[in-house]
This record gives C-alpha cells, structure tokens and sequence, in this order.
C-alpha cells in the first residue's frame, strides 16, 4: 500500500506556518502530524500539497493509494478502519474526508477525486484534528499525551541520572539525553526527553512536557505545561503553553505564552509576549485567508511566529500576534500585530525585507547546523515572498 497525506481546504486556515509546508508537517504534541501516521502505519508516507510545496514535499504516486488526511490526528482505532478500506473507497465523517483508498489513475493532475465519485463510509468515532491555528497549542496537551502512549508502550526509560528531583511518575527518558541538577513533575502530564536532547541545571519543568531530539533546556529555565521544544531547539526563560517546531532558539530569558514558534527562527534576550488581555477579553488573530481578524474563543492567546523571523532583544509581542516568514523585529514600543511576511523593522515602521538579503540571511542560519541551503529551499523562499508581496502595504 502507498500512503500519501492530503491537504484539504484548510491548509490556508494555517498561514503564515503553512507557508513553508503541508498541514502534515505541522507539530502538535511530541510529533508532527506525518510521523505520528508514520509510526501508526509502520509505513512511510508522501505529500499531496500545494503545487509550489510539492518539490521540497515531494509526492510518490502508486498503483493502490491510500490517500489520509494530514490535519488528523492518527490513531490506532482510526486506523483500524481505514485499513478495512477497499479500493473506491472512502472514509468521512459529516464533510469531512478522513481517508480514501484509490488508483494511480483517480490521482489525476495530482488532484482529489470528488468525494461523490467514491462510495462512502461513515466513521462514527471520535476525530482530533487541526482546524485553526491556535490549535496547535490549545491541542497539545492531549497531543503530547498522546504520542507519549504511542512512543512509549512497551519499552523502558534510561535510568534518571542523579541528582534530579522528579514527582510522579511519566518520565521517559531516551538513550543519550541528559539531566542536570533539575526538577521534573509529572503529576499534570507525562514528560519525554528525546534522544541525544540536554536538560541544564536548574530547570524547573511541569508536564506535559516533549523535549525533542539534540534540543537543549537552558539553566534556570522555568516550563510550564502543555510545551513542546522540537528537535534542535535552544530555548531559556519562561514558557508556557507553546509549541517550537525545530531548530528555533529562545536562549536567553523572557516569556513566551499560549505561542507557536516555526522553523529557524531566533527570540532576542527578554523578549516576551502577552497571553492575556488587560481587559480579559478573547482574543482576536489575524487570518490571513479571511485577510481579517477572526475570534479563537480563547482568552490566552499569544504569539504565531512564521519560519525564518527573528527579534531582536527586549522585543514585546502584543496578545494575538501574528509574523509572518523571514521577519526581522526590533526596537521599542508593541508593534502591528500582524507583520506580513518579509517586513523589516519595529513599532515605528516597516519596510521590505529584501529577497535576496532573506536567502543570505537563511543560508549563514543553515550553515551554522551544517546544512546546505539548496535551490529547493531558495526557490521556495523566494515564492513565498512573492506570494505575500500585496500584504506588505506599510
């Protein structure tokens, strides 16, 4: 069988973080939305995305396709039923499309079939799935508990190293990570520490808690639950309720509250945002696909922050805030709060953040892990400012 996960129209509910990849490469709990299908299906899976996406997100097209959508989250009682699934077939649930098993033929154009050229089963259990923004951290406590059963049934933690102090019970630690002179409670949610991932001392940490793979926990960081640090990551301060995808640094002290964090970006030292209206109302975020404000029923809400933006030191970040892909914010004062991708500047104005400036900047990023900035990467970048050239009207 091959496995291809899906966009469906909400992809756009996810920008500026769906800028740079599928909704399956979105992390909510300890893994993306893909690897968790990976591990339930012991199987790979492909991309089916859009169009400018597809070179870096490749899809592999076969002859019997089980098609599964990215912004679910995969179970094993799910999956029960989509592998029952014969060919012509689809799983839903109201108008949503769950899964559908088809031909190398009915992916034309590498596009969707209609759901009623397919004959149709209903699945009457319960569904997890990502349907706004914000959900990525208001999801990620049930998330983190969940992964933390899928990637630890069965097995044993390395032992804790001495002199940490844990309460409770969930702590998996995976071969390779370190503990320092820490303090770990367990007692409102499970805590796993990735392979090769370092806890400095003095850190003090309240579950649920995901440490990813060769990321760091700077001394004297204080985490508050549901937080995931992604592989990669540095990260100091206080935290609370936030989501770091990888290779993203906040190293230095500051608050980050009820946020979602993307891929390279850097926080400055003291740098914090606000969760909490003065006036204790929702909170309100930018939608890019509305091109308006829009209600997330929450009343801690902070700071999404697209892949590749940076801030510069003592920045404060407004309740609600949204940057967009490769920002650079400074200086004093609360800027917009919505800063549209490639902006350059600080709550006295903004400019163009130059293309070609961006890509240098990326590339001297990617050369500090090691890694090759590659035309995939550029040519992807440079898509995305020219995607988002008509919100930059300063």
């Amino acid at each position: 069988m091959n496995y291809i996960l899906f966009d469906d129209s909400r992809w756009s509910q996810f920008l500026p973080l769906t800028h740079t990849r599928p909704v399956s490469e979105l992390r909510c709990g300890i893994l993306t939305m893909k690897t968790r299908w990976e591990k339930i299906l012991s199987a790979s899976c492909s991309n089916l995305t859009q169009a400018y996406l597809q070179e870096k997100f490749p899809l592999a097209s076969g002859q019997d396709n089980m098609l599964l959508n990215g912004g679910i989250f995969a179970t094993a009682e799910l999956y029960g039923a989509i592998e029952k699934l014969q060919p012509n077939e689809a799983l839903v649930q109201n108008d949503l499309l769950i899964a559908c098993r088809i031909s190398g033929e009915q992916l034309n154009n590498t596009r969707l079939p209609e759901i009623n050229s397919l004959n149709t089963l209903h699945w009457e259990g319960s569904v997890m799935q990502l349907s706004n923004l914000w959900d990525l951290f208001s999801l990620n406590d049930q998330a983190i508990r969940l992964d933390y059963t899928l990637l630890t049934a069965g097995r044993a933690s390395a032992p804790l190293p001495e002199g940490n102090q844990v309460i409770g019970k969930d702590l998996f630690i995976e071969e390779g990570a370190q503990v320092y002179a820490s303090v770990i409670n367990t007692t409102s949610g499970p805590v796993y520490l990735a392979k090769d991932s370092e806890v400095m001392e003095g850190s003090l940490i309240r579950g649920p808690f995901a440490l990813g793979e060769q990321a760091v926990l700077k001394m004297g960081a204080k985490i508050y639950g549901a937080t995931t640090i992604g592989p990669g990551c540095k990260v100091g301060g206080e935290v609370n309720n936030s989501v770091f995808f990888s290779n993203s640094n906040k190293a230095h002290d500051g608050f980050i509250g009820n946020a979602v964090i993307g891929e390279w970006c850097n926080i400055g030292a003291d740098s914090n945002n606000s969760n909490l209206k003065n006036n204790y109302e929702e909170v309100k975020l930018w939608s890019e696909s509305k091109k308006s404000f829009v209600k997330t029923g929450l009343q801690f809400c902070g700071l999404i922050f697209g892949d590749h933006s940076k801030c510069g030191i003592n920045t404060m970040f407004n309740t609600g805030t949204v940057v967009g892909v490769s920002c650079n914010i400074y200086g004093a004062g609360f800027p917009r709060n919505f800063i549209p991708s490639f902006s350059w500047g600080s709550a006295n104005g903004f400019m163009e953040y130059q293309i070609h400036k961006a890509i240098d900047t990326a590339s001297r990023v990617f050369a500090r892990r090691k890694l090759p900035f590659d035309e995939v990467e550029q040519r992807l970048l440079q898509t995305v400012f020219e995607h988002t050239a008509e919100q930059r009207n300063y």
